[in-house]
């Protein structure tokens, strides 16, 4: 009998977070075929459940509602295997995989609360930092303080993704617009010393028959003038249904050389930041680096979708391991933690 996967898909809290984990899990779901028998639940903004036949959108509203306690019931009866969560509001990356880890059904990728260790940047910062990791130089704000960081600087949302409300501030006069902008998003802001533009890159990480494994290395072709930092219009756009992923498409956007010494300094830093942070199956770091070739730390993305589109899939295929064979190896160490 194959295993049965349960896809979790939707945010109770956002409609913007409903159809980010849509654009994913729709990909996941077509691509898993028959290996698996799949299974779909959708978490609606206002936190009721559905599962569909399939994340259709039409399915989607076919569904019957259920409430929590339903809902779980429900879930006993269809005897899940392991949870593929693909949920990326801070709930659902967080409560909702803890809930399952209280079930004692198996969750693929990492727990609830190194998700919350994640998403909270200081917090992740300090821990990498401890772990011997260079990080930017900054300081968490609450609403009415003011930054101490000269300009240049970047101003982001405490514990949002995709770089929404980033701003980068070139002079003193424009920090209250960028502290509006982020605090429009989060409760705490971050104001953190801009590093000049070397190069920024992205390393992913996969543990492989207990070895921690990095994959190529994705890095952002960005211009010290024009575009010093990647924005919110650099990674999504609407789609007709949904949102599009931009920068799986983007010319810009390219996978480094194995050969380039960079590869085995960013692969370092990235192991290092995996074991800080307490990760489990896979992880993903954005990097900046320096004139010198130094990569700083700048935030970690503790997620992988299992989509033909999700950058950890994109960047383990250019180091030679396919989608269902990655989703394997992960499959493999939830059940082994059962």
């Amino acid at each position: 009998m194959p295993l049965r996967v349960l896809h979790l898909a939707g945010s109770a809290v956002s409609d913007f977070h409903a159809d980010l984990s849509l654009t994913y899990a729709r990909g996941c779901l077509a691509a898993m075929g028959d290996a698996y028998e799949s299974h779909a639940a959708y978490v609606s903004p206002g936190g009721r459940w559905r599962f569909p036949a399939s994340f259709d959108d039409a399915a989607i509203a076919a569904a019957v509602p259920f409430d929590a306690p339903d809902a779980l019931a429900h879930l006993g009866r269809l005897g899940i295997d392991v949870v593929l969560p693909q949920m990326f509001c801070l709930p659902g990356m967080t409560s909702y995989r803890s809930l399952f880890e209280v079930l004692g059904i198996p969750v693929v990728g990492n727990t609830g609360e190194v998700m919350a260790l994640g998403a909270r940047k200081a917090a992740a910062k300090a821990l990498v930092a401890a772990a011997g990791v260079d990080v930017a130089a900054g300081e968490v704000l609450a609403p009415g303080q003011r930054p101490t960081i000269t300009p240049p600087a970047v101003v982001k949302p405490e514990d949002a993704d995709n770089s929404l409300g980033v701003t980068l501030v070139h002079s003193p006069g424009e920090f209250d617009a960028a502290l509006d902008t982020a605090f429009a998003h989060a409760g705490r802001v971050i104001v953190e010393e801009f590093v000049p533009l070397g190069r920024e890159v992205r390393c992913g990480l996969v543990e492989r028959d207990g070895e921690l494994v990095g994959l190529p290395v994705e890095e952002y072709l960005l211009d010290a003038d024009t575009r010093p930092i990647r924005g919110y219009a650099d990674k999504l756009a609407p789609a007709d249904s949904g949102l599009r992923l931009v920068a799986k498409d983007n010319p810009d956007v390219v996978i480094v050389d194995p050969d380039d010494p960079l590869t085995a300094r960013v692969w370092d830093v990235a192991k290092r930041a995996h074991v800080a942070l307490g990760c489990r199956d896979h992880s993903l770091f954005d990097l900046r680096v320096d004139s010198t070739g130094r990569p700083v730390f700048l935030e970690a993305s503790l997620y992988c979708s299992f989509s033909p589109s999700s950058v950890l899939a994109v960047m383990a295929k250019a180091g030679g391991i396919e989608l269902d064979e990655l989703l394997a190896t992960a499959v493999r160490g939830a059940l082994a933690r059962r």
